[in-house]
């Protein structure tokens, strides 16, 4: 393939790329050497792949039992935490992991189903240690940088994969979203992050959920297009999963067809517990909502009560915590070995030791609590708004180093989180359907560099995934940011 060839296939979203193989134009293996060979040039840089799986990936690419699904040839990453790949590491960003070589022994249900619509996966991208940051700089593998500014993080905890789709390595990639996971890195990399319904994709068969319901998996994009493509690929039930959210009545992708009737939206520009919104923060919400006015939708300055109760984080500390004890217990039994304070990074061992000091019953009060407040945020939508209009983050993406914590302060990385959790952690605990979308950059009066991405959030209704990709694709089109590309591209 000539080089203006590939460079233009970098620009291409999934759902292009896939029409080239289909149509005769560009065969799989073309498609993944491009890909290859963008990875090697730009990855020392970025540190966004981790342990690449090249060979592998261009036997696949060449393979006749490459499965002719609707993304057949496509280049992807996998997170390095869940999404487990037979025969691929997984060390979830754990240096304990790393020193111990683990390997997966099985595909996960979420791989079966990418394996199966034709993607080829060249590796597994970085993620802070156990997903616990806003920004992946995990001591095991180090920082990855943001291609739109190198001393800039990509995000967390799916910085591996947001810095490797805006740099157009891939044009999509795996991802999770525990507090906020998929949509930082979509903020922070000008790319398009839903997070899905609780429920919608399957942690299965290694788990039944993550985070007692906080977290999901899904992917990062470029486009619309590909986001409800892939959801129709990955979502749905799986042999023993504890619960499911409701199936749809059309595919994603159909429902893109469809016009938006006028909708009501109410719009945040203030963040819960007086954390400071910044000025080209609130200034790209306030374009954003023009937008959606001249695309005929009611905006007005509403949001839940529920989302300014303080005690939300609290409880979603307790549940963390539980979680983070129990996930290096359960490391500890697969390699063999308990795992130690020296093993792990100063935070990751302060939240196991709040959570092993937890009682049972403080536990399930929680629990019932974050049930009572996903019900008193759902309220607003009963009572007649469609949807939520936020910014995904308070702050520009930081600069590698500022959310890092140390053994005298390990709490310092947690403490300074609080901007870019603050608009997205709430509906990790409603399990409501949620999506950043490139909206902005920061300017030359910011007080840091200009022409970092800065994302919308909009927040719709448990089961609201199909009105959310419609009104992104409603925005996308009125104003494209397809061709917005980082410096570090391609």
């Amino acid at each position: 393939m000539p080089v203006e060839a590939r460079d233009g296939i970098a620009k291409l979203d999934a759902t292009a790329q896939a029409a080239l193989v289909r149509s005769g134009e560009v065969s799989a293996a073309e498609l993944v050497d491009a890909a290859i060979e963008r990875l090697e040039r730009l990855n020392p840089t970025l540190n966004a792949v981790i342990h690449p799986a090249l060979e592998r990936a261009r036997a696949r690419a060449r393979s006749s039992a490459l499965p002719a699904g609707p993304l057949q040839g496509v280049p992807f990453l996998m997170k390095d935490i869940g999404g487990e790949e037979a025969g691929q590491p997984v060390h979830a960003g754990m240096a304990f992991l790393k020193r111990a070589g683990w390997i997966a022994e099985h595909d996960s249900y979420f791989t079966q189903k990418i394996v199966a619509a034709g993607l080829i996966s060249l590796g597994r991208t970085n993620t802070p240690e156990l997903a616990l940051l806003p920004t992946s700089e995990p001591e095991a593998y180090g920082p990855t940088r943001n291609p739109w500014h190198r001393e800039h993080s990509a995000g967390g905890s799916s910085g591996g994969a947001g810095a490797a789709v805006a740099a157009g390595i891939v044009p999509a990639a795996h991802a999770s979203d525990g507090g906020g996971s998929i949509r930082g890195p979509a903020s922070m990399c000008g790319l398009l992050g839903l997070k899905p319904t609780r429920g919608r994709n399957s942690f299965g068969p290694g788990l039944g959920e993550r985070w007692n319901g906080f977290s999901c998996e899904f992917v990062l994009t470029r486009s619309v297009r590909d986001a409800a493509a892939l959801l129709d690929i990955v979502s749905g039930p799986m042999p023993g999963d504890p619960y499911f959210a409701a199936q749809q009545d059309e595919s994603f992708v159909s429902a893109l067809s469809r016009p938006v009737a006028p909708l009501r939206i109410g719009v945040m520009l203030r963040a819960p517990r007086g954390i400071e919104v910044h000025p080209d923060v609130v200034a790209t919400v306030e374009r954003q909502a023009r937008q959606l006015e001249t695309l005929g939708h009611k905006v007005e300055q509403s949001h839940p009560e529920a989302l300014d109760d303080a005690a939300t984080v609290g409880h979603y500390v307790n549940i963390v915590a539980a979680n983070v004890a129990r996930a290096l217990d359960a490391w500890g039994e697969k390699v063999g070995r308990t795992v130690t304070q020296s093993d792990v990074e100063p935070l990751t061992w302060l939240l196991a030791e709040r959570g092993r000091e937890m009682p049972a019953p403080e536990l399930l009060a929680t629990i019932e609590r974050v049930h009572g407040f996903g019900r008193r945020l759902a309220q607003w939508w009963c009572d007649g708004f469609d949807l939520l209009l936020t910014p995904t983050q308070a702050a520009p993406p930081p600069r590698i180093g500022l959310l890092g914590s140390t053994p005298e302060e390990p709490l310092r990385g947690f403490l300074r989180s609080a901007p870019y959790g603050v608009f997205t952690l709430p509906f990790n605990l409603s399990g409501q359907p949620a999506v950043s979308l490139p909206a902005g950059y920061t300017s030359d009066e910011g007080g840091g560099p200009a022409g970092l991405p800065l994302g919308t959030q909009l927040v719709a209704p448990y089961g609201g995934e199909a009105l959310l990709l419609r009104v992104a694709a409603q925005l996308e089109q009125a104003g494209p940011w397809a061709d917005r590309l980082p410096p570090l591209f391609g």
